[in-house]
């Protein structure tokens, strides 16, 4: 049974990377959007977090485009938060498609700002726009347990980024550096008079109608369900979380025998890893969950709860690594991309842990306890003196009915008295008044 169950977890798992592979890879898939017949003005609609499903979307909707199809590519802009890996690899699509002679517009309608990761996107646009009361900025870069030096570095490399985009598009380098350097936030007027963005316009059908577009018809791309899984899953909490919690449910089962759990652990374990590849996850945060699968599985041999708070607390810290940028070429996020959510989550998993424990004490203490049938079974149950018993004297007590030979140890007893049985002897029960 062992073997077997062993056989089909590795199946499973074999069978789920082989699923998962395409969600890993598809940085360098050859999917094409399919051209369109005759030309139109492209609206994609960024709304969000940029992160790994945010760069598929995008990235799908400009490939295969050329300007005898379509006229302007728009990209409507709602976006606070996120990956700077996904911003750098929209902006490679967008560069690839103003360099086939589409212009790409960047565009924040009512309500929205193009702030922290989003603002990167935008600044690659041929031009931008906004409504009024909106924003663009605070776009400082935010390392994972970094140091001042290395959070310093990256401020700047990432800050030279943004003057640049800002000069090959004709808007001020320095005050596109400053959402950096110093993380800034424009509004709309600021941002125009500045010559941080190109110009207002309160509608998209007004924008459109200003970029002398409205002849064109108007196509509109967007995430899709499997866009917003992959956006899901990269981001270093989320990912760092179902590989902790896959490791705790299938320690769980050991204590079940039931393949239920370790399968929904194996798929959800499986679903953290492929998140963690998305986001280049940190080695260090990979070997932190890795000792914290190996000390939460030294629990159910050792069963003392030390090994599994250990365990918990290595996966904790390998949570935070997770989106670290040691060991790998992630420039970080935009901004921090755990906050309370972390703090949070890591009580929760304490919390869970103590309750694990308690819980497997039970079920190891129920296994150890003996397990009495028949006569055995009458010790600890009350009984009925049927006749008076003096202290170690002999009579009858009676039990459900059932009358049983008695020898009182206890204080004497009369008849209607109640007493504990505490042992047997032959078919004699030792009793003593209650």
């Amino acid at each position: 049974m062992k073997r077997t169950r062993i056989f089909l977890l590795l199946l499973l798992g074999v069978m789920l990377i082989l699923i998962a592979a395409p969600l890993v890879q598809h940085e360098s898939g050859t999917t094409q959007k399919v051209a369109v017949s005759s030309r139109e003005i492209l609206v994609i609609n960024l709304t969000g977090s940029v992160d790994a499903g945010t760069y598929r979307m995008i990235k799908l909707s400009l490939s295969g485009l050329s300007n005898s199809s379509v006229a302007a590519v728009i990209i409507n802009i709602n976006s606070g938060s996120g990956s700077l890996k996904s911003a750098l690899a929209i902006d490679k699509c967008i560069n690839y498609t103003e360099n086939s002679g589409i212009k790409v517009y960047a565009y924040i309608g009512p309500g929205a700002s193009a702030t922290y990761a989003g603002s990167y996107v935008a600044m690659d646009a041929n031009a931008i726009y906004m409504a009024n009361g909106t924003s663009i900025g605070m776009s400082r870069p935010y390392i994972i347990a970094g140091s001042t030096s290395m959070e310093t570095a990256d401020s700047l490399r990432m800050a030279s980024l943004m003057s640049t985009l800002a000069s090959a598009h004709g808007r001020n380098n320095t005050y596109a550096a400053n959402m950096v350097t110093a993380n800034i936030e424009y509004n709309s007027a600021v941002a125009l008079s500045d010559n941080v963005v190109n110009g207002h316009y309160q509608t998209l059908s007004a924008l459109i109608a200003g970029l002398n577009l409205s002849s064109y018809s108007v196509h509109y791309e967007g995430e899709s369900v499997y866009d917003d899984i992959l956006g899901s899953l990269d981001n270093p909490l989320a990912a760092g979380l179902l590989i902790l919690v896959g490791i705790i449910t299938v320690f769980f089962d050991l204590y079940h025998g039931t393949i239920i759990l370790s399968v929904f652990g194996v798929i959800i374990i499986i679903l953290g890893l492929v998140g963690a590849a998305l986001m280049d996850a940190s080695i260090i945060g990979l070997l932190l969950l890795l000792l914290a699968g190996i000390l939460i599985f030294v629990e159910f041999e050792t069963n003392h709860g030390i090994a599994l708070l250990l365990g918990l607390i290595s996966g904790i810290a390998g949570i935070y690594f997770l989106g670290s940028s040691y060991g790998n070429s992630n420039p970080g996020y935009s901004p921090d991309p755990y906050g309370e959510g972390f703090y949070l989550s890591s009580i929760a998993i304490v919390l869970l842990g103590i309750l694990m424990i308690v819980y497997i004490s039970r079920i190891l203490k129920s296994q150890t306890q003996e397990h009495y049938t028949g006569i055995e079974s009458l010790v600890g149950h009350s009984a009925e003196v049927k006749t008076d018993m003096g202290s170690n004297g002999k009579g009858f007590v009676a039990i459900e009915g059932v009358q049983w030979g008695a020898l009182n140890i206890g204080v004497p007893v009369t008849r209607n008295d109640h007493v504990i049985v505490i042992e047997r002897r032959g078919l004699t029960l030792i009793v003593k008044k209650i």
